[in-house]
């Protein structure tokens, strides 16, 4: 994958959801949430405090989805970032 997000951005790939309840009862594709956290693939030149391979918690419905090499990911302005685990 070639892409560099510019400015205040950050590339990001979801983390996966488990599909079990803690009482082992399995919730359907159509039935969850997406995750608010995701794994940082790539960063802008002005981003200081995000690093390549951190894990942060992003605000719901934001970001703009792209797929580049069959994979999706999400891209993230910095202000949308709430912040890194």
């Amino acid at each position: 994958m070639n892409f560099k997000p510019l400015g205040e951005r950050v590339l990001v790939e979801r983390t996966e959801v488990e599909n079990k309840t803690a009482s082992g009862i399995y919730i359907p594709d159509n039935a969850k949430e997406k995750p608010q956290t995701a794994k940082v693939v790539a960063v802008g030149s002005k981003i200081e405090d995000v690093n390549l391979g951190d894990i942060v918690v992003f605000e719901q419905y934001r970001g703009t989805e792209i797929k580049l090499d069959g994979k999706d990911y999400l891209v993230l302005n910095i202000e949308n970032v709430i912040g890194v685990m």
